[in-house]
């Protein structure tokens, strides 16, 4: 979103990827751009690469089939977003960033793409807390940044609560950030089971940064 006036100030005009040549022809504006901000978008379609109706969001959206019968591929042109094969933000969850995902089955998804969760940029410090066991037992401890290993570094071998005070982390059930993963927003989750991740074991973290947009 561009502006002419600084600090996200005045007159406001929509840019999607392309090129603009002349600030007149953006309608409404006075002077010349003076300040922008990056909104997040995601286009999803129908079919495998990109092919069928599609449908584009900058916000959540906790059921795919309310504008597409079923949804194969995406797009993501900025930001970052979280996707997940069931609705209302359950189910396997993949996390995208700009650039274009052709196939969903590559993503790890069991089924189509149900619902999507946008994730806001974070400045500022990250800090989470993470316990042995549910409801905040067990061995717990503190982290300020990335952690390829928890049995590595704390002597942990499992997570299955936590408590995230500053920032968005991404949770992966093996070491050195593979295999399925998890988004965590600030919040306290008592218990990842409720979650739908009854049975998974998460080893590693790693910190949502600015880096990533």
């Amino acid at each position: 979103m561009a502006y002419d006036r600084s600090n996200y100030m005045g007159n406001q005009y929509f840019m999607k990827r392309g090129e603009y040549s002349d600030y007149q022809r953006m309608n409404g504006f006075s002077d010349c751009i003076r300040s922008c901000r990056m909104i997040p978008m995601i286009i999803f379609y129908e079919d495998k690469n990109f092919q069928g109706r599609s449908y584009e969001t900058s916000n959540d959206c906790s059921d795919m089939t309310s504008f597409l019968s079923k949804c194969h591929s995406c797009r993501v042109e900025s930001g970052c977003f979280m996707v997940y094969d069931r609705s209302s933000y359950m189910g396997n969850q993949y996390f995208v960033r700009r650039g274009e995902y052709s196939d969903y089955q590559r993503m790890g998804m069991s089924d189509c793409i149900r619902s999507c969760r946008m994730i806001p940029m974070h400045r500022g410090q990250f800090r989470m807390k993470i316990y042995e066991r549910e409801n905040f037992g067990g061995q717990s401890n503190e982290m300020m940044d990335d952690c390829d290993n928890i049995q590595d570094r704390y002597r942990m071998s499992d997570c299955q609560s936590c408590h995230v005070m500053d920032g968005h982390w991404l949770m992966y059930e093996q070491p050195h950030y593979k295999g399925r993963m998890m988004y965590m927003r600030p919040g306290e989750y008592r218990s990842f089971k409720d979650m739908g991740m009854s049975g998974q074991r998460f080893m590693s973290m790693k910190r949502i940064m600015d880096s990533c947009y």
